[in-house]
């Protein structure tokens, strides 16, 4: 099979026939072998209904149907692992992302040998108050992962079926696909310029949290990237050095102290001066850091995923 396209939804009935309709043609236009995959993420509409009246015309429709609203991610990887495709599309389901775009999406994968293509919605149709805090997220982005994608969130996609096969999306990790496909060792990742179109059913279901939401993930995505299979490596570190730091400390105001005393001249007490205090507190820290890295190993080496790699090929 050829293509694999996967739309995951939530509440949007009014859009599928028209959406499915718009793949329909593209790929008996393109002579493309497919599937589409709707993913129904708990919609309380009749989103469901709709979708099984196309799965009774059309055998090239399949479906999940979950049984409450489980988010974007769970969406997506749930469809991951039954795709049959050679590529695999994303798009979302309000008719914002165009599948005229799908044939050029192919070729980059299957002729320019990208393993992800990500959408780029250079001109778009949506209100500052979400084109901003989009160009900074985006920008972070950029600076965290190295990849230089300029719009990691955007739902169309395409992607090497291999990729789809072997990472993982979880909670909210959908904004940062490419970031979890570089991680698993897939750095052929492009960019293409889309068309993006107006929405013209429903109202758009994600709020500004998930922005706050997509920090923290990137942030812990990054970490994981670095230090995941290695935790001693960045706690152990950084708790030896504050407890060097905070032992020196120790031992210079106890030799200002003993100095003193030595000399006749009057000191005051230890404890009452506030670097005393500042170098034990660093001294309790550094050691928990330590032991926090000394646990995080146990729990990496107890892992069943801790010798799980990436293989690109095998004889």
């Amino acid at each position: 099979m050829d293509i694999s396209v996967v739309v995951p939804l939530l509440n949007e009935a009014e859009s599928l026939p028209e959406l499915f309709e718009w793949i329909k043609k593209v790929m008996d236009r393109e002579g493309f072998s497919y599937e589409v995959i709707f993913v129904d993420d708990g919609s309380i509409d009749n989103s469901w209904e709709v979708i099984c009246n196309l799965h009774q015309k059309y055998p090239e429709v399949r479906a999940i149907r979950f049984q409450r609203n489980y988010g974007k991610s769970p969406a997506l990887q749930s469809a991951f692992q039954k795709t049959q495709g050679e590529v695999v599309i994303t798009l979302d389901a309000d008719l914002q992302d165009s599948p005229d775009e799908i044939p050029a999406l192919y070729r980059m994968i299957k002729e320019e040998k990208y393993q992800l293509v990500s959408g780029w919605k250079k001109k778009r149709y949506d209100p500052i108050t979400k084109t901003f805090p989009t160009k900074l997220f985006n920008a972070t982005a950029r600076l965290f992962s190295g990849i230089q994608l300029h719009d990691f969130n955007c739902g169309l996609k395409a992607y090497d079926q291999k990729v789809v096969k072997h990472i993982e999306i979880y909670n909210d990790m959908h904004r940062w696909i490419p970031f979890l496909a570089k991680n698993a060792g897939f750095t052929r990742i492009g960019e293409k310029e889309v068309r993006h179109q107006a929405r013209k059913y429903g109202h758009t279901k994600f709020g500004l949290n998930r922005f706050t939401n997509g920090y923290l993930d990137l942030f812990t995505l990054w970490f994981l990237s670095k230090f995941g299979k290695k935790p001693m490596h960045i706690f152990g570190l950084v708790g030896s050095l504050m407890f060097v730091i905070g032992f020196f400390a120790i031992l210079i105001v106890g030799g200002i102290k003993i100095h003193a005393l030595s000399k006749g001249i009057p000191a005051p007490l230890i404890v009452n001066t506030p670097y005393f205090h500042i170098a034990l507190a660093s001294m309790i820290i550094g050691t928990q850091l330590f032991l926090a890295g000394f646990i995080g190993e146990l729990i990496t080496r107890n892992s069943p995923e801790r010798n799980q790699y990436t293989i690109a090929e095998e004889f």
